[in-house]
């Protein structure tokens, strides 16, 4: 399946992610972004700054990171309006990635059967691309 990367300011990311079972969860750490990770990803983060969210384009600079990035979950809060998930739809913009949902705080059900959705998703297409690949 494949891995969920997240950052984390409040812990409030960190929360929602959790959640999600059998799969592989890597963080951003500030003090060392620059992870690569060469297999399909999903990237979650939460609504900052961009000063706040550094860490999170150092991540997608490093290596191959934004090639492996399958698309974006954002987290949030519903009480600010327009600003709800502003992040996650900057780094979409910024970097060509697709937002496949955003939600509130610690995500509720349906935002954990939506990621487990678009991992599965992901998976089929990696399995159907290895296919292809070991016919030819």
């Amino acid at each position: 399946m494949a891995k969920i990367v997240y950052f984390t300011v409040t812990g409030q990311t960190k929360k929602f992610v959790q959640k999600i079972p059998h799969v592989e969860r890597v963080e951003i750490k500030p003090q060392n972004p620059f992870l690569e990770v060469n297999e399909p990803f999903i990237l979650v983060v939460p609504t900052y700054v961009a000063a706040m969210v550094e860490p999170v384009y150092d991540f997608l600079e490093t290596g191959d990171n934004v090639k492996y990035c399958a698309g974006l979950f954002g987290g949030g809060n519903r009480n600010f309006g327009g600003l709800f998930c502003f992040t996650v739809r900057d780094l979409a913009k910024e970097y060509q990635i697709p937002v496949l949902h955003d939600f509130e705080f610690q995500g509720s059900e349906y935002d954990v059967a939506k990621m487990e959705e678009e991992l599965a998703q992901i998976e089929s297409s990696n399995t159907k691309e290895e296919s292809n690949r070991n016919l030819f």
